[in-house]
């Protein structure tokens, strides 16, 4: 094991990671079930740590462009949660859910209340509620993370968000649920649209892993303005441990030990709070939806370094 000091760079230590996923065999498969990203190769792998100052490691494919799909339910959180506080929390839920992303099964028994921010239920409402106050949730994240990250050319894909548009039935029908219950504001076809944008937005593991920055800065933009408070950015990252991995979330906490948020693109962005972020990127998933590599490269990270938040 390779104990990290504070002075130590990280470089080396992503070199070796990426060395030793290079020979692992069996990456997982993509998602087929969005046509857009069934393509993708399962083999690519990137991986970025951003330190609080803005200074980017990375090594692979660190700078390719890649969907981020449920990794911007993070940074929408944050932008909704700086506007309303606490009172999002009587919208969606804090809890796991034990269930798949996309399970409407709690909804009926919770009166559609969703589990958590995570799910794609209590993506949806945090979305709309993000729509209600801004006028459009897909265009205010899209600003935020082209000023997090200091790359003016992120943008949406619109094949991936007409395919997941083409297949947003199971969406649509989590978002008609809720609105029954009057836990939705909007139309439903405007949510979906803005949902939809929202996760075709395409950015690099730097560009992820310098948008995170504030979660390890406990809250501080890059510019040094203050997005949350200390305990709204405590909050984030535990929503983040206990929720961001689907129903895989405990696995992920007792192997890689940090708050982190998947996406079905194979991205993965981790907070070491106070230190740095890490974004990975392997399209390869497994059962869940996880990356396989992805994991695998964040559990030797924190096993390296001995950096976790245990």
């Amino acid at each position: 094991m390779v104990i990290m000091s504070p002075s130590m760079a990280f470089q080396p230590v992503l070199e070796r990671i990426a060395g030793e996923i290079e020979r692992t065999p069996g990456r997982g498969r993509p998602a087929d079930y969005i046509p857009a990203l069934a393509a993708c190769d399962p083999r690519r792998f990137g991986m970025a740590v951003a330190e609080l100052d803005g200074t980017v490691y990375g090594v692979g494919d660190w700078r390719q462009p890649f969907s981020t799909q449920s990794i911007t339910k993070v940074f929408t959180l944050a932008l909704d949660l700086a506007r309303e506080g606490d009172e999002l929390w009587e919208h969606v839920g804090r809890e796991p859910s034990g269930n798949p992303f996309n399970s409407l099964v709690q909804l009926e028994y919770e009166s559609g209340i969703p589990r958590n921010p995570f799910i794609n239920a209590g993506a949806l409402v945090v979305t709309d509620r993000l729509q209600t106050r801004t006028g459009d949730a897909a265009g205010e994240l899209l600003a935020f993370l082209r000023a997090e990250s200091g790359n003016p050319s992120l943008g949406f894909d619109k094949d991936v968000a007409a395919s997941e548009s083409a297949n947003g039935d199971r969406n649509a029908a989590l978002a008609h649920f809720m609105k029954s219950y009057g836990n939705i504001d909007n139309e439903v076809p405007v949510l979906l649209d803005q949902y939809f944008r929202q996760c075709s937005i395409e950015a690099s593991c730097a560009d992820l892993a310098l948008a995170a920055g504030f979660l390890a800065r406990h809250g501080i933009r890059a510019d040094g303005s203050r997005l949350l408070t200390l305990t709204q950015a405590k909050q984030v990252n535990a929503v983040m441990l206990t929720c961001g991995t689907y129903d895989a979330a405990g696995e992920f906490a007792y192997r890689v030990g940090l708050p982190g948020k998947s996406g079905v693109g194979g991205g993965i962005i981790a907070i070491v709070p106070g230190r740095c972020t890490l974004a990975v990127w392997s399209p390869g998933l497994d059962e869940r939806g996880n990356s396989v590599a992805g994991v695998a490269a964040l559990d030797r990270f924190t096993t390296l370094t001995g950096v976790s938040v245990f």
